[in-house]
């Protein structure tokens, strides 16, 4: 190889050096940039009122007052006590008892970012559902008599007596159980006949017959095992929201008041992009804002009216054509719009939550 190529391979090499080194810098750049403008993002918080419509609100004005939150997670406990504060409305002292006294002068005209509250009039259609949930259960008589064998084996053995492979214990229950099914069905012989169709019910069944011991006590004898049947506690629900507003801006004022009200159920609802730490990248989201809902009236809760848990905004819907017509203002602004919230709470609802506020004010939650 002569020493001119020689030269111009090291001069490739440098060059690719330098283009990797370069590469380098530049992504180097671009993550401490996106880490710094990710920070900011995380710590960004812009309050402020927002209202529809602008008329000022007197002691005597009912209306819905949302604030927007940050979400708390549970923590490392995973759990939370019944009716623990941390899942009450809370809400600052601005939030809770100044708002409504702001003019309209003196509303927001910056969009909110993770804090703030929206006034908004009293739906027309105004509804709570406490629900909970139950299911039916049935358990037989030699189901019950199994599952008391089985647990006085496990007791027994829990107690810590001296037999450490139970056949002492297995036979004792197996005698008590045999009591136990010749008493509930009266006799050996319609215990026999019982034990005899579920075996036989068993047996048949290896041949893909499918055939139930009812059913065979059903054809043998006229009659089934007594199910037992009980309507059980299942546990409870959680709640869901679903509001509806007419939107009809009169005027610029109610017209921008409108479009940051609209944008801030959007923005608030969305998943943030800053998840975990800021070494973590684009690896987790974390969980959006939280609302806190209350009825009012003036500048305290509405006497009546349920109360609300916190909640998160499920969907946001947005209808441009309130009228079914596209119609707009000279700067844009549709003429009518319906606005569509859904909310669900983050938490259900205990018989303790009426002890205390704001679940003992009014008729609760």
């Amino acid at each position: 190889m002569s020493i001119e190529n020689k030269v111009e391979e090291v001069k490739k090499k440098v060059n690719a050096d330098e283009v990797k080194a370069n590469a380098a810098a530049i992504k180097e750049k671009i993550e401490e940039s996106t880490k710094s403008r990710l920070k900011r993002y995380a710590k960004k918080r812009r309050g402020g009122v927002l209202r529809y419509p602008l008329e000022s609100l007197t002691d005597q004005t009912d209306y819905l007052q949302i604030d927007i939150e940050e979400y708390v997670p549970i923590g490392e406990g995973y759990v939370t006590d019944p009716g623990s504060k941390n899942r009450y409305v809370t809400g600052d002292y601005f939030g809770s008892d100044r708002a409504g006294r702001r003019s309209a002068s003196r509303l927001s005209k910056k969009p909110l970012i993770n804090k703030g509250t929206i006034l908004l009039p009293i739906p027309s259609n105004i509804q709570d559902t406490n629900q909970v949930e139950y299911g039916s259960s049935s358990l037989n008589g030699l189901a019950a008599t199994g599952v008391s064998a089985a647990e006085g084996i496990m007791l027994t053995q829990l107690g810590g007596k001296q037999d450490p492979f139970g056949v002492q214990q297995v036979g004792e229950q197996v005698q008590k159980a045999k009591a136990s099914v010749t008493g509930g069905l009266g006799s050996d012989a319609a215990a026999t006949n019982a034990l005899t169709k579920f075996l036989a019910a068993k047996a048949v069944n290896v041949f893909g017959a499918n055939v139930t011991f009812n059913q065979l006590l059903a054809r043998g004898n006229g009659e089934i095992l007594n199910p037992n049947m009980e309507v059980l506690f299942n546990g409870p629900t959680l709640r869901n929201f679903r509001f509806n507003f007419k939107l009809t801006p009169r005027n610029e004022k109610e017209s921008q008041q409108v479009k940051l009200i609209i944008r801030a159920f959007k923005r608030n609802m969305a998943p943030q992009a800053q998840g975990g730490s800021l070494s973590s990248g684009n690896w987790f989201l974390k969980t959006p804002n939280v609302f806190s809902l209350r009825y009012r009236t003036g500048r305290k809760n509405h006497p009546f009216l349920n109360r609300f848990k916190q909640c998160f905004l499920e969907n946001c819907s947005v209808n441009y054509t309130g009228e079914g017509v596209h119609t707009t203002y000279d700067d844009g602004t549709p003429v009518s719009m319906n606005l569509d919230l859904t909310f669900k709470e983050i938490a259900p609802i205990y018989d303790i939550d009426y002890d205390a506020k704001p679940g003992s004010e009014a008729v609760g939650y």
